[in-house]
């Protein structure tokens, strides 16, 4: 049997061997009752402190422990942010890279990692000073809420925030308790975890997750590792002070990358690598560990110190597509990458509560965050895959100092009015030590500086109505890759700018009786020197700003309850990204004009979810099962906009079983995702050099997972 044919015979039988299991498994003694319940959870991004999502005077969204472990194995934040309105997040079913994740736009154009949206794990960044990020660092198995915010408050967390993604550790089980999980599906997914969380009576607790994943992938060229830990010990210190210490690590050694495909490739095979891919070979092992420490001290019924620390490092090999003809030039860097990585930070933040009177406070909040990276880069030839002679070898470093004011001033019992300030200074260096007659000392720096303002007014209408606005401004540096070449000669490319923006939202959300609620920002964002890709051939990518950008668009979300046993979710974006000024990308005979009114490219123009979710009760107790729909609109490719991919809507099933016997809870789902067997791009490679723009989505494909927990005692 061929590779595709026996990948088409798991697809058809996979799911009836599945749910035969799930029958099987219907108990006949004591079962779980899953009611809905319509959750307003308590979310921290929005002003730094502890408040309801619907309090929130902004547009944040939270995703809960419930919906993570029914949306997929928990591997990709792809699996369960889709029905957060305002961010995108494309899987290119490529582990060698990372997901294409965008708030509002911002975000959009990076080929690999997150960049422009500020990532934090448990109260510690997980996005490198210059603005960039990475996801896959993230343990989903053992994440109890998923926060995200968007528009101007965001601004308040520095450089590159064009949205904040908050990711917090599940809470500790208040009695030891061991879980044990798997997953199976399509294409030789499989992933193995254990977890063990406890609380003591001293007020400690433990949570440990181990997990491993493995993917034979769905394309040639494309499998996959990946294996991870997270550990959190908290502790409250006397009656006073608590103390939180998070231990992560990553382990994904060989990965291997099938490159995008042109129109005609994909439409003739998706599932096809480029020769390219076999030829040299492209892949990538990273390893990352990090420690770090949360302190939040009470000073006082109304004050509050918290204060954090936190230390790392990360090792990448990279070995790239660039042709061995390319790689020839003397100022070129090779096509294998490799660095040592490390980084660490501090952060200070007091916060303040004065009593104006019985029902009006003022809220004020103050903070000092200094965060740095150096890393050992070098270049290697890459000559069929195998690592060829030195072409790069430098010290790079980047810091940045920040200060932060912000207060919320209840004006009236109902009317609540938010400023904030932050200042911001990012300094990128690099020390060149590949110096010979033809490449000369690149060595160089570049300091970039912000003093972006917030403010905002909220209206408590109504127990069950509140209205805000809200505007601010922002700004996003270059990171050290998009900074690393200049377009004529050698050296950092110290005329590129941060780019710079204003931020305006009105928003409303609203409680309809107890069943209902509806949420819905208008937002309108001007960027200057919006950062884009200059010319991008031989593996050599250099960037320039390219003028005005505009980004205007609606989201909304509802949320129902439509009776005991049935609710639903829907949520919609609606985004309209362009460029404002004419520009032109690259020189000569390659040169390219993008005029005024074209799109964003890597923007959905268009992103909508539906969810019906049945918790039938009595007889049906501990069954569960949905219907999801998800609507992706069609994404420009590059800034000339002369192709796009196609816009599509993906229909996914669910169903599951829960059970309860004495200490044991068990818990069991199958999921059948792209049921339509709907052929569309996942995700787009942003202005590709060689128009290899398309990475597939999968086809129809099901998914199993099994959890085992038992109380200790």
């Amino acid at each position: 049997m061929t590779g595709r044919r026996a990948a088409g015979h798991r697809i058809r039988h996979g799911p009836v061997f599945a749910l035969a299991m799930l029958a099987a498994w219907a108990p006949s003694g004591a079962q779980e009752t899953a009611t809905p319940v319509l959750l307003d959870p308590v979310v921290v991004s929005a002003q730094r402190g502890r408040e309801t999502s619907f309090d929130a005077p902004a547009a944040i969204s939270a995703v809960t422990r419930e919906t993570l472990e029914s949306a997929g194995p928990q591997v990709n934040l792809s699996e369960v942010l889709n029905r957060v309105p305002g961010i995108s997040v494309l899987n290119r079913q490529n582990y060698a890279q990372d997901l294409q994740l965008s708030i509002r736009g911002f975000g959009s154009r990076s080929t690999f990692g997150i960049r422009g949206v500020r990532l934090i794990v448990d109260g510690i960044p997980a996005t490198m000073p210059d603005g960039q990020g990475q996801a896959s660092t993230i343990a989903l198995s053992s994440a109890g809420r998923i926060e995200v915010l968007r528009g101007p408050l965001a601004q308040l967390y520095g450089n590159a925030a064009g949205g904040v993604v908050q990711v917090f550790t599940e809470d500790d089980a208040v009695q030891p308790t061991a879980t044990l999980s798997a997953a199976a599906g399509s294409f030789g997914q499989r992933k193995i975890g254990a977890k063990f969380s406890t609380t003591t009576s001293r007020g400690h607790g433990l949570t440990v997750d181990v997990s491993q994943f493995r993917t034979d992938g769905y394309r040639e060229h494309s499998d996959a590792q990946r294996g991870q830990l997270n550990a959190r010990w908290q502790a409250d210190v006397g009656a006073s002070t608590h103390l939180s210490l998070v231990l992560n690590a990553l382990d994904q050694p060989t990965t291997h990358d099938p490159l995008g495909l042109t129109r005609e490739q994909w439409e003739a095979d998706p599932r096809q690598a480029v020769p390219l891919a076999l030829s040299q070979d492209p892949r990538k092992s990273v390893r990352q560990q990090q420690l770090g420490t949360v302190v939040e001290h009470r000073l006082g019924s109304d004050t509050t110190l918290t204060g954090r620390l936190y230390a790392g490092g990360r090792d990448l090999d990279n070995a790239l597509s660039i042709p061995i003809a390319a790689q020839g030039s003397p100022t070129s860097s090779g096509g294998i990458v490799q660095f040592e990585r490390s980084y660490a930070g501090a952060a200070l933040q007091v916060s303040h509560r004065l009593r104006l009177d019985e029902a009006r406070n003022l809220k004020l909040t103050a903070g000092v965050e200094l965060d740095g990276m150096r890393e050992n880069r070098r270049g290697f030839i890459n000559d069929g895959g195998q690592r060829g002679a030195l072409k790069r070898d430098e010290r790079n470093t980047v810091h940045n100092r920040d200060v932060f004011v912000q207060a919320a001033w209840d004006v009236t019992p109902r009317w609540t009015a938010t400023a904030g300030l932050r200042t911001s200074r990012v300094r990128f260096r690099t020390e060149d030590h590949f110096i010979t007659a033809e490449n000369p000392d690149d060595s160089g720096g570049v300091d970039y500086r912000a003093t972006n303002p917030v403010l905002g007014i909220a209206w408590r209408v109504s127990p069950a109505l509140n209205l805000y606005a809200n505007a601010g401004r922002g700004f996003e540096t270059p990171t050290f890759t998009e900074l690393a070449y200049r377009p004529v000669g050698s050296g950092l490319n110290t005329d590129l700018r941060a780019s710079r923006s204003r931020h305006a939202e009105v928003g409303a959300k609203w409680k309809i009786g107890g069943d209902h609620r509806f949420d819905v920002a208008l937002f309108d964002i001007a960027t200057r020197d919006e950062i884009v890709v200059d010319t991008n051939s031989g593996g050599r990518s250099t960037f320039k700003n390219a003028g005005r950008t505009s980004r205007r668009g609606i989201e909304l979300s509802l949320a129902s309850r439509l009776s005991d046993s049935l609710h639903t979710t829907l949520s919609l974006s609606q985004l309209r990204a362009r460029f404002d000024d004419d520009f032109t990308s690259g020189s000569g005979a390659a040169a390219v004009f993008v005029p005024a009114g074209n799109r964003l490219p890597g923007t959905p123009q268009r992103n909508a979810f539906a969810e019906l979710v049945w918790t039938p009760a009595r007889a049906w107790s501990g069954w569960h099962g949905a219907a999801e729909l998800v609507h992706t609109g069609s994404i420009a490719v590059n800034d000339a906009n002369d192709d796009a991919a196609p816009a599509a809507t993906v229909l996914n099933l669910r169903a599951g079983i829960a059970q309860t016997f004495g200490r044991w809870r068990l818990r069991e789902t199958l999921r059948l995702d792209n049921v339509t067997d709907r052929r569309y791009a996942g995700s787009v490679i942003v202005n590709d050099g060689n128009r290899r723009f398309f990475e597939p989505a999968l086809p129809r494909n099901w998914t199993l997972m099994v959890s085992a927990n038992l109380a200790l005692r």
